[in-house]
């Protein structure tokens, strides 16, 4: 019965951390069977607070934004705020909490996919 309910347990877990993925509790985004690419992640860590779309919800801004452009954002200023959260200066959404348990090649993947979306979007040229 207990292997069962562990078993049962691993999605919630997983759940509580896509909620938390704002990082405003200091919840761990890591969970076994954590997905290894970017998009997963990403929807796993930031999705919460940026959206699925990366457009941003009430709880965070879009990072389909002029602003977060690599001319102006550049990969170390999210992997900084990834690591030491943000304090608010762009947007009224309050600042960002530091996002715990990803290591730098999870960081690097989310990169990558949001930079990819943006891409895609035409906000990178």
């Amino acid at each position: 019965m207990f292997g069962r309910l562990r078993l049962l347990a691993i999605p919630v877990v997983a759940g509580l951390a896509t909620v938390a993925g704002c990082g405003s509790d200091g919840s761990d985004v890591a969970s076994p069977g954590r997905p290894a690419d970017g998009a997963g992640l990403y929807e796993a860590a930031c999705s919460a607070c940026h959206g699925s779309d990366l457009r941003g919800t009430g709880l965070g801004p879009a990072l389909l934004s002029r602003v977060y452009e690599p001319s102006h954002h550049p990969d170390d200023s999210f992997r900084s705020a990834v690591a030491n959260g943000v304090q608010a200066h762009h947007w009224n959404f309050g600042n960002m909490p530091p996002v715990p348990g990803l290591s730098d090649g999870e960081i690097d993947l989310i990169i990558a996919h949001v930079r990819e979306v943006q891409e895609r979007e035409g906000f990178i040229d």
